[in-house]
């Protein structure tokens, strides 16, 4: 999801670009208007081809992917600023029966206030919701206003992937918008020689109403004044701006995830620019989330399974988004976010940012270099659930574990030696017998402490992040303001990977085969199947 004031970009004027001597400017497509948008040497257009070349953009990157199907529940991420405004309008005017190629797709906005996270006071938080939802009203989408205090009473389900049935995406579409052109053709059978009939029938399946039928009026639920005590402290014990603002993101992706979920959305739609993604990009290799990148600068983002969030702004920069919003009236919000009036080397991202916005001032094709050399990049099969039955998961960023301690070569190994002997079950006394001989509980067995009573417990959600997010965590120095949610799944999951297998017979789990292995799949990464005696590797 775009970040709440993110976008910054030099502002758009209507004024046409100074005219050269001996020479007329006009419109490089229509080669008659006079220029108002000039967004490469070279590259000026009028206004309305401006505004053509802007919607094509848009629509094409939705079409060439075909990923969302007709009839499809759509939740637009909005968080205030002028991508994802700017996305938000093109999904209406896409909608609207003027349009040359109409969206077929049923949307919704969800926006999340982060004001007790950024510091605002209740009555700064209060001024911008009054501000959001006068455009929302505006909008008449259905809209979902949650408050990130939110996270405090997530269920720990939503850090789980839903893996689906593969499907074979292009039969798959072709076969959905036949069934929708079927449907219209039928319409208009049954109204042929009433207009406003065959017109309110198409609009039926395309339009949505202003009120959702699973939240009616999208009612507010302020949070309380513990749940909001509880957020400022977690963000005031994180003691970096780089990790303050990765934590934020994770939250606010959780938050969106049991939105979409529970109100039956399967797309997530955020507004990043391409100016965005290649910032995010460069920001990412620094994090360490190299692996990941793929996933987080990609056109669609399948890691949850069920819900998959797509990125239709992609192609778009920040000054194409500055001017389309000033030449045809695009409202915005702005909110203070974490980074909001920091020097420039408070965080990575700020620093990525500024270095840049800078480079791209002295060479312009820096962005798109940048963001061209991220659509060369193959996500692994691994981290795909669709592709590949679901393995152990980030508890933050929800991405496959990139983790391998057993290869002691690497750097990340060399400084957590540990880690391996923590994942593997303990070997047992050779002379000690199962507690279900009648000898009593023997630690280690199925009637001694669990794993996660005899560990430390920072070790038991650490040992379940990827490398980017244990970095990050180093900075948060107790996990006890952790959102409940998390603490539980990291609890659940430790429990699920080290329990011995005792199957109560004589054998016991070293000495006979086991009753029920562990799957490969919930295994750690270096944790493999010949660690167990009974079991062949």
């Amino acid at each position: 999801m775009c970040q709440v004031g993110e976008d910054y970009a030099e502002p758009a004027s209507e004024e046409p670009p100074p005219r050269q001597p001996g020479r007329e400017q006009k419109c490089v497509k229509c080669k008659e208007g006079l220029p108002v948008v000039v967004i490469r040497a070279g590259d000026a257009f009028c206004r309305d081809c401006f505004k053509a070349f802007y919607i094509h953009k848009f629509r094409a990157v939705l079409g060439k992917n075909r990923l969302i199907f007709p009839g499809e529940k759509v939740l637009l991420a909005w968080s205030g600023g002028p991508s994802s405004s700017s996305m938000v309008w093109q999904v209406l005017e896409g909608l609207s029966r003027e349009s040359a190629k109409r969206l077929r797709f049923v949307p919704g906005i969800v926006c999340i206030d982060e004001g007790a996270a950024c510091g605002l006071s209740p009555e700064a938080r209060a001024k911008t919701l009054a501000e959001m939802k006068l455009i929302l009203q505006t909008v008449g989408f259905p809209w979902h206003v949650v408050a990130l205090e939110e996270v405090f009473d997530l269920p720990p389900s939503v850090l789980r992937c839903f893996a689906q049935e593969p499907v074979e995406t292009e039969g798959a579409y072709k076969a959905a918008v036949d069934s929708f052109l079927q449907q219209q053709h039928v319409l208009g059978a049954e109204g042929a020689g009433d207009s406003p009939s065959l017109a309110q029938g198409e609009e039926q399946l395309s339009w949505p109403c202003t009120q959702d039928p699973q939240n009616p009026q999208s009612p507010d639920r302020p949070p309380t004044a513990a749940q909001t005590e509880a957020l400022s402290r977690l963000f005031d014990s994180v003691k970096t701006l780089t990790a303050k603002e990765e934590l934020l993101q994770a939250l606010r992706t959780h938050l969106i995830l049991h939105v979409a979920r529970t109100h039956g959305y399967s797309k997530v739609m955020t507004g990043d620019s391409c100016t965005r993604l290649a910032i995010k990009l460069m920001t990412s290799l620094a994090l360490g989330r190299g692996a990941f990148l793929a996933w987080d600068t990609g056109f669609s983002d399948e890691r949850h399974g069920d819900v998959v969030v797509v990125r239709p702004m992609r192609e778009h920069t920040l000054k194409e988004v500055a001017f389309y919003n000033h030449l045809f009236a695009v409202p915005s919000v702005f909110t203070p976010a974490l980074d909001t009036k920091a020097p420039e080397k408070a965080s990575i991202h700020r620093l990525m940012e500024a270095f840049m916005l800078r480079l791209q001032d002295q060479f312009p094709s820096t962005v798109s270099t940048v963001y061209r050399t991220s659509e060369k990049l193959v996500k692994a099969p691994r981290d795909g659930c669709a592709a590949s039955p679901p393995g152990p998961r980030c508890l933050l960023c929800m991405c496959a574990l990139d983790i391998d301690t057993a290869d002691s070569a690497t750097a990340f190994g060399a400084q957590t030696p540990l880690h391996l002997s923590q994942t593997q079950p303990p070997t047992p006394p050779p002379t000690a017998p199962c507690c279900s001989a009648g000898m009593g509980r023997v630690q280690g067995c199925c009637g001694g402490a669990r794993p996660c009573e005899r560990e430390d417990p920072r070790a038991c959600v650490i040992e379940q992040l990827c490398y980017g997010c244990r970095v990050n965590m180093k900075d948060l120095p107790s996990l006890d303001p952790l959102p409940p949610y998390i603490l539980a799944e990291a609890r659940l999951r430790s429990q699920r990977y080290q329990r011995p297998l005792c199957s109560g017979s004589p054998g016991g789990p070293w000495g006979g085969a086991p009753a029920g292995p562990l799957p490969t799949q919930l295994l750690p990464q270096g944790l493999h199947r010949a660690a167990d005696p009974g079991v062949p590797g």
